[in-house]
């Protein structure tokens, strides 16, 4: 059974990463793509929302879908659709196959996210602890990886069809391969007639869903802040500092770089210190972060709270996740699918927010609204504790 779980982990960790690898090779090709088919970047900013559109479908029917099948059969399928998809867009001749195709990628994407979630929550209860924020610095990691092979493979003059299309075949393949060590479908136990009569049966339910609306709003002003700083950190330092264009793509990358050895380090003080105490400190870091940055008057203090920004954050939306999986595991794909969708709409958000509030005050200064946000989840964080004896608690380990 240990092996089993060992070999569940590492395949969910395979999963996580092709899906950042695959997601990623797509961004590094945005540019190919948009010259191929001929569209200004005011068209293509609509195209993308058809992007965000499918996955967010994608993770409704997912969810639901997770809970029935269970995620050994519906990760694979996600994976697969999601890598083949990525090849259409590097086919697309024009508006509505680009449109057509963005949509079915993010289709793929919101199938693969929520059901390899919900396949973490699982091997995370195997293990007892906290192992889900790793998983969350593996898909960073693997967008990483579509970088360096993108920037190769575009010097050497492929065709995004090219490219895409050998990502798209790696990724079936890895699919089909690792599907092999995903952990089979758990029920979860139900709670004896007499107890349930005893507390009552709709009690809890109302409980569990309003508890999932927390969470569900907590990932939206959380990925809201993630994607503020994925779209508006290099401009700031561009336009309100007036740093030279190398030193501004340093600040993107310094909140990346932040974020993603936060992840790999969050699972070992959440098993230490709790869930709470990750999105409470994490969150009231990134506020420092952003303050810091917000009001810097030079390029370095700046780069430094960017930095802090991502360390903070970091931490924080995997827990949530785990939470709401860890609610009722019977659930648990479709609740991962609730807090993942609001928060991917948050994500998506995020900088269309920023856009017209820069019409009223200085770009700098509408990065109040995501710190007011990281206040509120540093305030709320309490959430996160369950009742104790709850089905699925990790315990953290004595401080």
């Amino acid at each position: 059974m240990e092996r089993t779980l060992r070999t569940g982990r590492l395949v969910t960790t395979a999963y996580f990463a092709l899906n950042g690898f695959v997601l990623g090779m797509w961004v590094v090709h945005i540019p190919a793509v948009e010259r191929h088919v001929g569209i200004s970047h005011a068209v293509l900013g609509w195209l993308l929302l058809l992007l965000g559109a499918g996955a967010f479908a994608g993770m409704r029917i997912a969810g639901p879908l997770t809970d029935r099948w269970g995620a050994r059969t519906v990760v694979p399928l996600g994976a697969a659709l999601c890598s083949a998809a990525v090849i259409l867009p590097g086919l697309a001749t024009g508006v509505w196959t680009l449109g057509a195709a963005l949509a079915l990628l993010g289709l793929g994407n919101g199938c693969l996210d929520v059901s390899m979630n919900a396949h973490a929550i699982q091997v995370e209860h195997g293990y007892r602890r906290p192992v889900m924020s790793a998983f969350h610095a593996t898909f960073s990691i693997g967008g990483v990886l579509a970088a360096l092979v993108g920037a190769r493979t575009l010097s050497w003059g492929w065709s995004p069809a090219a490219t895409l299309g050998s990502v798209a075949l790696f990724g079936v393949v890895v699919a089909a391969l690792a599907s092999r060590g995903l952990l089979p479908r758990v029920q979860a136990t139900a709670a004896p007639a007499s107890e349930a009569a005893a507390v009552g049966a709709a009690r809890p339910a109302r409980g569990t869903s309003r508890r999932i609306l927390v969470l569900a709003t907590l990932a939206f002003m959380l990925m809201l802040c993630e994607g503020v700083a994925n779209d508006w950190s290099t401009l700031h330092l561009r336009d309100v500092l007036d740093a030279p264009a190398a030193t501004a793509a340093l600040a993107y990358g310094a909140f990346s770089t932040a974020m993603t050895a936060g992840r790999l380090l969050a699972d070992r003080v959440a098993m230490r210190f709790g869930p709470v105490a990750i999105l409470r400190y994490g969150a009231a870091v990134a506020a420092i972060g952003l303050t810091t940055a917000t009001f810097s008057t030079s390029a370095l203090p700046a780069l430094l709270g960017w930095a802090v920004f991502g360390a903070g954050l970091s931490g924080c939306v995997p827990q949530l996740f785990s939470a709401a999986g860890h609610a009722d595991r019977n659930a648990a794909g479709t609740n991962v699918s609730r807090v993942a969708g609001l928060g991917y709409l948050g994500m998506l958000a995020g900088p269309a927010a920023i856009g017209p509030l820069t019409h009223f005050v200085p770009l700098n200064l509408t990065f109040l609204l995501p710190l007011a946000f990281c206040v509120v989840a540093a305030c709320t964080a309490g959430v996160l504790r369950s009742p104790r004896g709850a089905p699925g608690r990790l315990e953290a380990e004595p401080a």
